[in-house]
Order: structure tokens, then sequence, then C-alpha cells
């Protein structure tokens, strides 16, 4: 049986459900217990779980991601959320020197299994310094899993099994999609971190994205198959590990990719996918690959800006016609 939930549902039952099943599992975070988080994602866990597992932490990214490091290394398995991954910057040396190195660092005597998560990437009006796409930042870093995606079915599914991994994993959301509806199954079950989902078949050519630049990339689908271009389109859901085999495999079949990606263009998730393609099907490419990043700029502020900055629709099709030669 499947129900109709929200991203930020979804979110939720996975924690509750995985709290229930391990007493060793909490959240700790900037309101995430008495105003039941920023975006009502952990609303009404406090009632159920109580103080000692769902945690008001004071604005001190540093030193909470410090606590969650520390409670990892001795056998609690926290859950770290971040207001939005921007304030996480304050963290990084917890998250790229501490939990991603605990395990390498200590001759493989101690995990650290850790979930930080919260919004990636731009929600509107909010400044530069609100508004940056983290998971090409966060994948950089070797120790360090990451998972990106909005669809609430496997968005429950990757969250609790990034809560039972051993290993720290950064799970990227997006602040203006938490209202997203979709299927969710009723009862516990997992999906695996680092495989790709093949959101729709096609022939003509890959189009490979991620979190919310699937609804663009979705819809750009939807107006090429009117002009009569068949376009697969394949989520990541996981940028590392990496799942570059289902996309060889779709570009083997469509000869044509085009990567969308929220992240600046110089060095982001698309320049990884772009290089991977070109090393492992090089012979299967009839175009040279494709990218339609945001701008390389600080985010604007000014709402035609902003819609300036960002991938869209029309950006997509105007990139899938040129790997097709079409005009």
């Amino acid at each position: 049986m499947s129900r109709i939930l929200t991203l930020r549902d979804s979110l939720r039952e996975a924690m509750s459900e995985e709290m229930r099943r391990d007493e060793s599992v909490f959240l700790m975070g900037e309101e995430v217990a008495e105003y039941n988080g920023a975006y009502k994602v952990s609303k009404g866990m406090l009632e159920e779980f109580g103080a000692k597992r769902v945690i008001d932490t004071p604005i001190a990214e540093l030193g909470f991601a410090g606590i969650g490091v520390g409670a990892a290394m001795n056998g609690l398995r926290p859950i770290v959320e971040f207001m939005t991954w921007n304030f996480a910057v304050l963290a990084f040396d917890q998250i790229v020197n501490n939990a991603a190195k605990t395990l390498s660092q200590s001759a493989g005597d101690f995990n650290c299994p850790i979930v930080f998560r919260g919004p990636s990437g731009s929600a509107g009006q909010l400044g530069q310094q609100h508004s940056q796409t983290f998971e090409s930042w966060m994948a950089n870093v070797p120790g360090l899993k990451v998972i990106s995606c909005i669809d609430p079915k496997d968005a429950k599914g990757l969250l609790k099994s990034a809560i039972r991994d051993n290993d720290p994993v950064c799970v990227m959301e997006s602040e203006v999609m938490y209202a997203l509806e979709g299927e969710v199954p009723e009862g516990d079950y997992t999906v695996p971190i680092g495989v790709a989902a093949v959101r729709k078949q096609g022939t003509d050519v890959t189009l490979v994205s991620y979190n919310k630049m699937m609804l663009p990339t979705m819809e750009a689908a939807k107006l090429l198959e009117a002009e009569g271009i068949s376009a697969e389109v394949i989520d990541l859901r996981t940028i590392r590990p990496l799942d570059i085999d289902t996309v060889v495999e779709s570009v083997k079949k469509t000869n044509r990719l085009v990567v969308i990606d929220e992240c600046w263009p110089f060095a982001g998730v698309s320049a990884e996918v772009t290089y991977r393609v070109q090393k492992y099907a090089f012979d299967y490419l009839d175009a040279p690959v494709i990218r339609v990043n945001s701008a390389d700029v600080s985010l604007p502020y000014a709402p035609t800006l902003v819609d300036a900055y960002l991938p869209n629709a029309a950006k997509i099709v105007k990139a899938v016609k040129e790997v097709a030669y079409v005009s």
C-alpha cells in the first residue's frame, strides 16, 4: 500500500521509524524540538521521543556538529540538522576534518555513523550567502557519502539507509521542495545508496540531473517529446558514490548527453559526470556533452536575475537541440 506524502512528511517518517527501531538514533539541531523544525520536518517528534532524543541546539553549527561526531564515535547514531547547508560552512572543520577522516585516522578502529542533513541550493530571494549548492563541495571529500533527492519515496528510503550506514552521510534536501508530494509505500523499506534511478526511458538523448533540477529536466523531456525527440532521464539520487554505470549504459543507447546541475559549472557534479562519460563511453558519443548549470556568479537577489541564473526547461531544450544538431 502507498500513500501520498510530502517530502517533509516522508523525511520525518524515515527519522521516526529509525528512532523507534534503534534507541541509539537521535536528532539535534536548531529549532528541531520546540519549534517542530524550521521547515516542520521534525513536527511532533519531541512529543514522541522526548528532549533527550530531539535536542534543540544553540546557533553554533561548529559546536553541535562536533558533539554529533563525538557521539557517533561513542556508539550513537546522530542526525544533525542544519537549517541550511549554507550555515554548515561553519561546521566544515567537524564534517571534513573529523567525521570524514575518523575511520582512516583510527586505522579502522572507529566508525562515524552520523547523518548531516538540511536544504541545499537556491530557495528564491534569500541572497548570495543562503543560496549555494553544496553537493560538489561535500562529494569532493573522501570518507563522505552524499545523497541529493527530492522524490518523497526515494528520499525516505535513502535517509533510512543513511541513518543505518556506518559512514558519515550528507543528505542534501531542498527548502522549496518540502511540500512536494509523491507516493510513499507503507512499512519499512530502504533505498540503496549509490544507485541512480531512470525516471523516463528514451532513445535519442540522455538527460542526467538530481534534486530539484529534476523538475525542469522532466518538463524539458515532455517538451522534447512533443517535437519528436525521445529523452531518457536519469536521477542520480546519490552524488557520492556516483552510479556512473547507469549513465554510461544510457549514453551507449542514446549517443548523446546533457547534464543539468544547479552547482556552479567549475569543478561541479556535472563536470565529474562529463569526465567519466568521455572516459568510459567516448566511442559511443555522437556529439560533445553539454552541461546546463547555474550561472558562474554568486546568486543575485532580483527575481528576474534569479530566473536567469538557474537552469530551466528552455535552456535544457536548447542544449538538447545542440547535441542532436536540430535547429
